[in-house]
């Protein structure tokens, strides 16, 4: 019966014909899209021209942002050493412990935090890691509006600044999605089961995807976003594969929740991957609800389809208190299980740790990403979203922690935490 399952030549060829058609309406929307920006090779260039760090400054001090002199600070304070280094964090955690001779490297779990919302949070969370001798994160996700931050005395720049003096990767999330309008049947908060079908990017609202990466690509360099839709998922193998050097993590919202839907997601990415077997995917979450078996069973996907090395399992090890997912809520252990087996995975913490935030009086909450920053001000409420941010910082601290006791290693701000 095995045998029933071989993929005939002729599909692939089929496929090919579907694809290199000239009347393809879906394929000639893409190059129209790509076309308003010039060619890929262009595009890329100028994405390379924008993400440059002294051009970034240059851009901040003509526009006179606030945020370039905490950047400043940011890099005179790492200059300094003033971040605790790995070694002596492993030995403050071991507490007197003879200090492992090796960790597994190999193995290495990226620190992750969801979502940094605003630039000062950042400097925030530096200040914190210094004077208590933490880490910063490896890894940020961010899921503010995108023309907010653009007009928020250039956050979107500051923050891009910040992950290259930090050493870090991060992620955007573009405005063009279901809860822009686009789904009709999404509201507000009353609404919100209509995620469970995904987030949604209805009709036209690839291409518009598609559109708005160009413009913030070759803006501002910005490389990877987060990916929500199959559609958009498709949309951007396709781009990588006609040259344009996008990233993209494909979001908890998508729903992999097993290894048969990680063998489909991993299988178009193969499919669609360069001649030299590159792929724009660099990482996905997990549905909340995988457990570890499913976990390990995904990954052997993974390193079966040649991708163990180049797409990261972003797994949640914390959720927002409210609006999301049943609580307490902490998959610190099916990490640690995992990471003791399996590289190249990501701890993220979306919330702080179930015990902090029930103390707080305004626990983290899912819904806040979806309010302006103006209307956040004005209801008093920015220092408890600042808190909340916080509690995911000692949340993932503790993750740390755990790693170390477990002899495991992870991927914290790289230019910050020296060996």
């Amino acid at each position: 019966m095995r045998e029933r399952l071989r993929l005939e030549t002729e599909v692939i060829e089929e496929l090919n014909r579907y694809l290199l058609d000239p009347d393809n309406p879906l394929v000639n929307g893409v190059l129209r899209v790509i076309g308003k920006y010039g060619t890929p090779e262009q595009i890329n260039a100028r994405a390379a021209e924008a993400r440059q760090l002294p051009n970034i400054m240059e851009r901040l001090r003509k526009m006179g942002s606030p945020y370039l002199q905490d950047l400043e600070w940011l890099l005179e304070v790492r200059e300094k050493g003033a971040f605790i280094r790995i070694s002596e964090f492993r030995e403050k955690v071991l507490s007197g412990e003879p200090v492992r001779p090796e960790f597994a490297e190999d193995r290495a779990v990226t620190l992750e935090i969801s979502a940094l919302q605003y630039f000062p949070w950042l400097i925030e969370e530096a200040k914190r890691a210094i004077d208590r001798k933490e880490l910063m994160p490896g890894r940020f996700i961010r899921v503010r509006k995108m023309q907010e931050q653009e007009n928020d005395h250039g956050d979107i720049l500051a923050v891009a600044a910040a992950m290259q003096l930090i050493g870090a990767s991060y992620v955007e999330t573009l405005d063009t999605k279901g809860t822009d309008g686009s789904n009709v049947h999404l509201g507000g908060p009353d609404t919100l089961t209509g995620y469970f079908g995904g987030i949604g990017q209805p009709n036209n609202h690839p291409l518009l995807w598609l559109d708005e990466y160009l413009y913030y690509y070759t803006t501002y360099g910005i490389r990877q976003v987060l990916n929500i839709n199959p559609g958009t998922v498709l949309l951007g193998y396709i781009a990588h594969r006609l040259g344009i050097d996008m990233e993209f993590k494909i979001s908890v919202f998508m729903g992999n929740d097993n290894p048969f839907s990680v063998l489909w997601t991993l299988l178009t990415a193969r499919l669609f991957s360069r001649p030299d077997g590159s792929t724009p995917l660099v990482g996905f979450n997990v549905s909340n609800s995988i457990d570890a078996e499913a976990l390990l069973a995904s990954a052997e996907v993974r390193r079966k389809l040649g991708f163990e090395g180049d797409v990261r399992i972003e797994h949640h090890v914390t959720e927002t208190f409210r609006s999301i997912v049943r609580q307490p809520y902490c998959r610190r252990d099916d990490l640690l299980e995992v990471a003791e087996k399996v590289p190249n995975l990501s701890a993220k913490h979306e919330g702080g740790d179930p015990a902090d935030e029930q103390l707080r009086d305004h626990p983290s909450d899912i819904l806040d990403y979806f309010r302006s920053k103006k209307e956040i001000c004005e209801s008093g409420e920015m220092d408890l979203l600042l808190m909340n941010y916080l509690d995911k910082h000692a949340a993932l601290n503790r993750t740390a922690e755990a790693l170390t006791r477990k002899g495991l290693s992870f991927v914290a701000a790289r230019l910050l935490h020296r060996r």
